[in-house]
């Protein structure tokens, strides 16, 4: 018998079919979870359970088994949007302390295609724009996030905030292969220029760096010189990690894309989802050498909003 989530995720209302895509509205009971230590934030919110990009490397795929999806295509397939966000976001902040980091977007993508039918990333942002004091970050695949400028706008000027765009590789063939429905990385860096002009502070993340595929100094470069060009702040990239339901896609994508590579991604992914060692360490440095090359910074820094900086002013009289 089904209970939880999975008997609310079964009993929700179709609202919309497009191509294999069907989306649902999810009613939720809370909207901002606790993050497990290690990360640089506290809390996050995700606006959305599944995505609709089909990254190939996803390791966000489990999160449908709780809802008695054991297919892992099912998490592309069937998109959830989470009901009365706003109401629930507002709800829950007053229990978040404001020095602890909040990021939008950690496990499903806040500005995927049913963004623009149901608006629950907007919703939750605007919610935002009237908090003042908080660090906030927004990590997206998508160039939609421009659609909300003037809303970030506020948001920033009273918070903290910082926008990543995550690209794989500027070659537009390859990311379309790795992730067949997200934004190409061109209109991702389009985004990233348009963030930047607006006096935002966005970033590039290379995430992630796929043995292989993705790692090599010229790709790598090629991105940075990309970000740094947009006017991008901040560059990184993390070595992919292949959660047992991402193999589940992402190793029959191999078979048929990049069939020289399976046996050596078996051999490394089937003991561990994590790669460790060497490889690691030879990664790290050759993103530590393209960003100093680009004058790039390692991760955002903080800043002082301008409502906050008023107030204090304001005080010395």
């Amino acid at each position: 018998m089904l209970v939880g989530i999975a008997k609310l995720a079964q009993q929700s209302p179709l609202l919309e079919a497009k191509r294999q895509v069907q989306y649902f509205e999810l009613p939720i009971g809370g909207l901002i979870n606790r993050v497990r230590t290690g990360m640089p934030f506290q809390w996050s919110i995700n606006p959305y359970r599944g995505c609709e990009f089909g990254c190939k490397y996803c390791y966000a795929r489990y999160t449908h088994e709780f809802m008695g999806m054991d297919d892992p295509e099912q998490f592309e397939e069937k998109i959830y949007a989470k009901r009365s966000a706003a109401q629930v976001i507002q709800r829950e902040l007053g229990k978040i302390p404001r020095e602890e980091a909040i990021a939008i977007g950690t496990a499903t993508d806040p500005y995927q295609p049913a963004e623009r039918r149901f608006e629950t990333t907007r919703a939750v942002l605007e919610v935002l724009a009237r908090e003042s004091g908080r660090r906030l970050s927004i990590t997206t695949k998508s160039d939609l996030v421009v659609r909300d400028l003037d809303l970030l706008r506020k948001v920033a000027r009273a918070n903290v905030l910082h926008i990543t765009l995550t690209v794989t590789s500027v070659d537009a063939d390859l990311a379309r292969l790795l992730e067949p429905r997200a934004p190409r990385p061109d209109l991702r860096l389009g985004a990233v220029r348009e963030l930047a002009a607006a006096g935002l502070s966005v970033g590039v993340f290379a995430n992630p760096i796929l043995p292989l595929i993705t790692d090599s100094e010229e790709r790598l470069d090629a991105l940075a010189r990309g970000a740094a060009e947009a006017g991008a702040r901040y560059f990184g990239g993390g070595v992919v990690f292949l959660m047992p339901c991402a193999q589940k896609v992402f190793f029959p994508f191999l078979e048929e894309h990049f069939p020289h590579l399976v046996r050596r991604y078996r051999e490394r992914f089937e003991r561990s989802p994590y790669l460790r060692g060497p490889y690691l360490e030879m990664i790290q440095e050759r993103v530590r050498r393209i960003r100093r090359r680009y004058r790039l910074a390692a991760s955002p820094v903080d800043y002082q909003p301008e409502v906050a900086g008023e107030d204090a002013q304001l005080t010395l009289f």
